[in-house]
C-alpha cells in the first residue's frame, strides 16, 4: 500500500533532524578521520561528505512535499553550485525527482480527494479518468480525463492533509533554517518570509481556477503563447479542472535544435518577466514543469497559485531601478533606493556597490550583445546575490527588500534558471528595451506581441512612457 504524506509538525519535523543529526556525526567522523591525511585526499573526503549531506537534503525534500518540495524545485531550476562540476549530472538526476516524479500517494487516496470534494462518485463526474498521474506538483498530482460533454481535461488534485503537511513545513522551515543552510546557503528568513506570505494561497485551488481563467482571457488568441481555460465551476478548494494541452515536457525540449530552443527561451522570457511590466502582474513560481511545448508551436504555461498582481508604482520603481543600472547612473540607483526604503543603512552601502550588486544579478539583461545563458552564469549570480558565504556585497546582503520586490525578483532569478537549463542564446537587453524604454519590438516574436497587444491593450494603467535613448554598454562586472 501506497504510503500517505506525513502531515503531522512532528513526523515531517523528524525527518529533517534525522538529517541535521546524521549530518553533525558525518562531518566529525570526517574531521576526526582526516588526521594525517594530505590536503588532496582531506578534500576529496569533505566533497564526498558534503555531496552524501546534500542529497539527503534533497531525498527529505521529496518525502516531504508542501513548502519544502518548493524550495527543492527552486534548486532544480538554478542548479546550485553546491557540488563540484564532476558530480553535478548525478546531482541533477536526484534534483530532477523533485521536479518530475510523481510521490507515493495511491489512487484511491486521491480519487477519495475528488468524491469528498464533489459530493459524488468519480464516474458521476467524469465519462473517463486515468488513473495513472501525468504530472506531480508540489501540493497535487494532475490527471487527464474526459467530461460527459467529451471536453478533454487535466484535473489537478491536491494530497490528503496536504494543507495541514504545508502548515507543518512553514514551522519546520523556520526551526531548521540552519540545517538547510548548509546545503542551500540561500534559505534566508526572507525567502522564508516571502514561502509564508505565499505558500497558503496555493491550497485554494478554487481561487487558483479564477486566477487561470482570468489570465487565460487575457492572453487568448496570442499568436505564441496559451494558458489552458480552467473550469471555476467544476473545481473546489482541492480539485482544479481545466483544458487539457498536449506537448512536450520540459526535457524533451531541453533536446530541440538550438534555434528552437532560442525560440522558446524568449517566450519564457517575455511571459514570466515581460508580463510584470505590461500588465502589472505576473506568475510567481517558474519552473520547468509549468511549461511545455504545444503541438501547433505556442508555448503553454500552467500552475497559477503563486501569481502576484503588482501596484503600478512599485511596477515602475523596478523600471527606474533597471535603466539606472543599465546607464551606470550609480549615485542615481542608490538614491532611488534610499527613498524606497530598499537601503536602510546608507552610510554603509556606497554607490558603487549598490551598483555592482543590481548588475551582478540583471546585468545579463542590461547588456546590448547576445548573450547564451548557461546554468552556471544564473546560479552564480544567484549565489552572489543571496549567499552569505560570498563576501562581495556584504552591505547590501545586509538590507530587507521590500515583500512586493522580493517576490518580482524571485521570479526574475528563477526564469534566469530556466534559461540555463535551456541554454538560449538572444540579445535579452534588446528584447527588455520594450518595456524598459518603450521602444519598438525587433525580433520576430516580438513584432508579433506587438501586434496582438495592439488589438488586446491592457487593462492596468499604462507605465509612464520613457524617453528612448540608447544606452551605454555598462562593465561587465557580474
Amino acid at each position: 500500500m501506497a504510503k500517505q504524506v506525513p502531515t503531522s509538525r512532528l513526523a515531517r519535523g523528524t525527518k529533517l533532524g534525522a538529517v541535521a543529526a546524521s549530518s553533525v556525526i558525518r562531518t566529525q567522523r570526517a574531521r576526526l578521520s582526516m588526521r594525517g591525511r594530505s590536503e588532496a585526499v582531506r578534500a576529496k573526503m569533505a566533497e564526498e561528505s558534503m555531496i552524501r549531506t546534500t542529497e539527503q537534503v534533497v531525498m527529505v525534500l521529496g518525502t516531504m512535499k508542501g513548502v519544502a518540495m518548493k524550495l527543492g524545485q527552486m534548486m532544480s531550476v538554478l542548479d546550485m553550485d553546491l557540488v563540484p562540476e564532476a558530480h553535478r549530472e548525478r546531482f541533477q538526476k536526484r534534483l530532477a525527482v523533485l521536479r518530475n516524479a510523481a510521490p507515493s500517494v495511491s489512487f484511491e487516496s486521491m480519487r477519495q480527494v475528488i468524491e469528498d470534494d464533489f459530493g459524488q462518485p468519480l464516474n458521476k463526474i467524469f465519462a473517463e479518468f486515468e488513473a495513472e498521474p501525468i504530472a506531480a506538483a508540489s501540493i497535487g498530482q494532475v490527471y487527464r480525463g474526459i467530461l460527459h460533454d467529451g471536453r478533454q481535461v487535466a484535473v489537478k488534485v491536491q494530497y490528503p492533509g496536504i494543507d495541514a503537511a504545508v502548515r507543518a513545513d512553514l514551522k519546520n522551515l523556520a526551526m531548521f533554517r540552519r540545517v538547510l543552510q548548509s546545503a542551500m546557503p540561500w534559505v534566508t528568513p526572507a525567502v522564508l518570509d516571502e514561502l509564508r506570505l505565499n505558500m497558503e494561497s496555493e491550497l485554494d485551488y478554487q481561487a487558483e481556477a479564477n486566477t487561470q481563467l482570468q489570465i487565460a482571457e487575457l492572453y487568448a488568441g496570442h499568436p505564441f503563447i496559451v494558458v489552458p481555460r480552467s473550469m471555476p465551476e467544476l473545481s473546489t478548494t482541492r480539485v482544479l479542472v481545466s483544458e487539457y494541452v498536449a506537448g512536450k515536457g520540459f526535457e524533451e525540449i531541453r533536446q530541440l535544435p538550438d534555434a528552437q530552443r532560442d525560440r522558446i527561451g524568449e517566450i519564457i522570457y517575455r511571459f514570466y518577466v515581460g508580463s510584470l511590466f505590461t500588465f502589472n502582474e505576473f506568475c510567481g513560481d517558474p519552473h520547468p514543469g509549468n511549461v511545455l511545448l504545444a503541438e501547433d508551436g505556442k508555448v503553454g504555461f500552467l500552475d497559477f497559485g503563486l501569481f502576484n498582481r503588482m501596484d503600478p508604482e512599485h511596477v515602475q520603481f523596478e523600471l527606474t531601478c533597471l535603466r539606472a543600472a543599465a546607464e551606470d547612473r550609480a549615485e542615481d540607483l542608490r538614491e532611488l533606493m534610499i527613498e524606497r526604503g530598499v537601503i536602510d543603512s546608507p552610510d554603509e552601502i556606497g554607490a558603487e556597490e549598490c551598483l555592482e550588486y543590481v548588475l551582478a544579478a540583471s546585468e545579463w539583461c542590461l547588456i546590448d550583445e547576445e548573450l547564451t545563458i548557461t546554468p552556471e552564469l544564473a546560479s552564480g549570480a544567484f549565489l552572489l546575490a543571496v549567499d552569505p558565504r560570498a563576501s562581495e556585497f556584504a552591505g547590501m546582503k545586509q538590507q530587507n527588500l521590500p515583500p512586493e520586490h522580493l517576490f518580482s525578483r524571485r521570479a526574475d532569478f528563477l526564469t534566469f534558471g530556466m534559461l540555463g537549463q535551456l541554454g538560449c542564446t538572444a540579445n535579452w537587453h534588446q528584447i527588455s528595451r520594450e518595456w524598459l524604454y518603450d521602444e519598438p519590438p525587433v525580433t520576430e516574436l516580438g513584432k508579433a506581441h506587438h501586434a496582438w497587444l495592439a488589438e488586446h491593450p491592457p487593462a492596468a494603467p499604462k507605465k509612464p512612457r520613457a524617453k528612448a535613448k540608447k544606452v551605454p554598454k555598462p562593465s561587465s562586472n557580474a
